[in-house]
């Protein structure tokens, strides 16, 4: 075709640390069935995308479980492209980010930018894991927000206020990875000189197209606040790529994470014998768009763009922006069950086009939360797929077999309602286009009804008991046919796998969007087969019962009837006034540690409130200090201080256990909600 486009799409690269969930699922979708639409256009269209297998988190995780770097990667790869194609995902290539390609092309665009004097060395001072001998990235760094003093917030954000800081700037701060309490350090570190592309950052974010206009507001909050230099160095130990001429130092992960996506293409191009830079060269005049969450729009939209301008590549014409997914209106979680992995869903046997069309039905062009009520999923699915849809189909094949051999009709009278439905792909198509997938669907669905409408008024089930009616009954089922076909292309980009047995069914070639213009007629038909089930209300108790997770300490088994415990005697009766005599409060654990040399003390800096109190407990045999950080417990605060030789101990925590501690030992814990400093009554 005369105007056939050359396009390239990429949705965020998944980070090989964790399996695939449904809120992930949202984003590969939506990116999915827009690269599907302009296929079905006859555009030269494809779809690349990897796993981000570079960082401090996979080296941990992978220690954790006994295994090298590169073979815990190898494993997650193989868990993720096992869920993208079992929610027929159709990446035209899928890589992951520790390959020679993208070493190459890191190791290249690092040089451009170090010659185009946008990178600058520094040596800084950051925050250093002795126990580990570990410079500690921000997410390993936890400790106390500077602003509303949150206990164990992450060394770069506070989830509690939002404030973003540096790890230097947390109070009380400590190692996630040891515990230990890290010191600084100084180093040498290069960045990227992202305040000497203000300029060319504001001109190119507000090129019309470039941002949805929720992002480009989110531009000017950010260039008013003031751009920072962008720290690309880490420390060894570290799996990534290390520095050309930096040894010792490697890039940070989000350095050569995107280039990840000019290395799937380098890899896809290749295959194709086709050259990578038609779609990434400077002076490409292809389309480029990214597809990501609204959580890494900074980068995407910001040092993204400068990294590639200041290399000499194309920049993107679009950034594309998704909001993220609740669950019945809720955060996912994996307590209630909702915080739902792809793999456990297709494990239970749950139709992954279900998903793709709900999502569909709940996405657009905007930066919205999109919600997956279960129980409108349900009846959604049900009423549209299966109710509506696919009912077209079979209300029409079992008479086309069984009284005219499965050929359709040669001819068909004029028909306004397949005119209606052939003029409207126009409208469809821009809708899709302009990533309006709720609309479009909107538009397919009504245009369903008229469709199951007009088989309610020909009723061919009484055509086919009269007779002299062959023609008609003929002509009827053959337009229900074509109504059918109709709305599957229309459906096709969101789902591929139906319309594939609807393809076979229909005995036809792959349908393009084009085929909406054309009528099939004299046409054999195959035997219908049932195309879609209804989702079932215990389905969903089945998958939300199994990515439901314990967030507690598992409870210890009952001691054997023979060892039952032999409980303490009540002690003496007290008055109300001995009791009120004892101060109780509610306190947090802001930090925990073993005391050395003492088999059986934690010491305790408990936060009440007013203040902090030191307390050594005795609980060492039953809790890992780093396990108690951020727990509320309940002491004994007027209890008086008591001279220790490991130090001044302020109070006392209490705990449950038998006399004899054979069954355990047990810190209270008040219900959420309470906080520090609450005096228990």
């Amino acid at each position: 075709m005369s105007d056939k486009r050359k396009i390239l799409v990429t949705y965020a690269l998944p980070y090989a640390n964790g399996s695939i969930h449904l809120g992930h699922m949202v984003g590969y979708i939506q990116a999915d069935i827009w690269v599907r639409f302009q296929k079905m256009r006859g555009h030269d269209c494809h779809y690349v995308c990897g796993d981000d297998t570079h960082g401090t988190p996979i080296m941990i995780n992978a220690e954790k479980q006994g295994l090298k770097p590169e073979a815990f990667i190898a494993k997650m790869y193989d868990e993720h492209v096992a869920d993208f194609a079992g929610f027929h995902i159709g990446f035209d290539n899928y890589s992951h980010t520790n390959t020679d390609e993208n070493r190459e092309i890191a190791y290249d665009i690092y040089r451009r930018l170090t010659a185009n004097d946008k990178i600058a060395s520094r040596t800084i001072r950051q925050l250093y894991d002795p126990e580990k001998g570990m410079f500690l990235p921000d997410r390993f760094v936890k400790g106390e927000c500077p602003k509303c003093h949150a206990k164990d917030q992450y060394g770069d954000s506070c989830e509690s206020c939002g404030t973003t800081y540096s790890p230097t700037e947390l109070l009380n701060p400590y190692s996630a990875v040891s515990g230990a309490t890290p010191v600084m350090k100084e180093t040498e570190h290069f960045f990227f000189r992202l305040t000497q592309c203000e300029d060319f950052l504001k001109g190119w974010t507000r090129e019309a197209g470039r941002l949805q206009p929720e992002a480009s507001n989110k531009m000017q909050e950010w260039f008013e606040a003031g751009l920072q230099d962008w720290d690309i160095t880490r420390d060894a130990p570290y799996f990534g790529f290390e520095i050309p001429d930096a040894p010792g130092k490697y890039f940070y992960v989000w350095l050569d994470a995107p280039i990840g996506y000019m290395a799937s293409s380098k890899l896809l191009m290749d295959r194709l014998g086709r050259d990578w830079l038609e779609f990434w060269g400077k002076d490409s005049n292809a389309e480029l768009y990214h597809f990501i969450g609204k959580d890494i729009l900074y980068f995407h939209a910001l040092f993204w763009p400068a990294v590639l301008e200041y290399a000499g590549f194309k920049t993107p014409n679009a950034v594309n922006v998704h909001g993220f997914l609740t669950v019945d209106g809720a955060k996912m979680s994996k307590s209630r069950g909702t915080f739902i992995t792809a793999g456990s869903y297709l494990k239970l046997g749950l139709n992954p086009e279900w998903l793709r069309y709900y999502y569909a039905a709940k996405l657009n062009s905007r930066i919205e939360d999109a919600d997956l009520a279960l129980d409108d999923f349900i009846n959604r699915v049900n009423s549209d797929l299966v109710g509506k849809y696919v009912n077209i189909a079979s209300r029409a094949a079992g008479f086309l077999n069984k009284r005219f051999g499965g050929k359709l009709a040669d001819t068909l009278p004029p028909s306004d309602l397949l005119t209606a439905l052939q003029v409207a792909g126009n409208e469809i198509a821009e809708l899709f286009e302009a990533r309006e997938f709720s609309r479009a669907l909107r538009e397919v669905m009504a245009l369903a009804d008229m469709a199951n409408q007009y088989v309610d008024e020909q009723k061919p089930w009484e055509l086919a008991k009269q007779e002299g009616m062959e023609t008609k009954l003929h002509e009827v089922c053959t337009t229900c046919i074509n109504l059918f076909r109709l709305l599957t292309i229309y459906l096709k980009p969101v789902l591929p796998k139906l319309a594939e047995q609807v393809e076979q069914f229909l005995n036809i070639a792959p349908l393009g969007w084009a085929d909406s213009k054309t009528l099939l007629l004299g046409h054999t038909i195959n035997p219908y087969q049932h195309l879609m089930t209804r989702v079932e209300p215990k389905q969903i108790d089945a998958l939300l019962e199994a990515n439901k997770q314990s967030l507690q300490a598992p409870t210890p088994a009952p001691a054997p009837a023979a060892e039952a415990q032999q409980y303490e005697a009540i002690a003496e009766t007290i008055s109300i006034d001995d009791f009120s005599k004892v101060d109780l409060r509610v306190a947090r654990i802001v930090d925990a540690k073993a005391v050395e040399g003492a088999d059986k003390l934690v010491q305790l800096t408990l936060d009440i409130g007013a203040e902090t109190r030191n307390v050594f407990a005795g609980i060492k045999s039953a809790y890992k200090p780093e396990d108690l950080k951020g727990r509320l417990t309940v002491m004994v605060a007027n209890l008086a201080p008591r001279k220790m030789k490991f130090g001044l101990s302020e109070g006392m925590v209490l705990a449950a256990s038998f006399e004899d501690k054979g069954s355990g030992l047990f810190i209270l814990s008040p219900d959420s909600g309470a906080q520090p400093g609450m005096r228990i009554r």
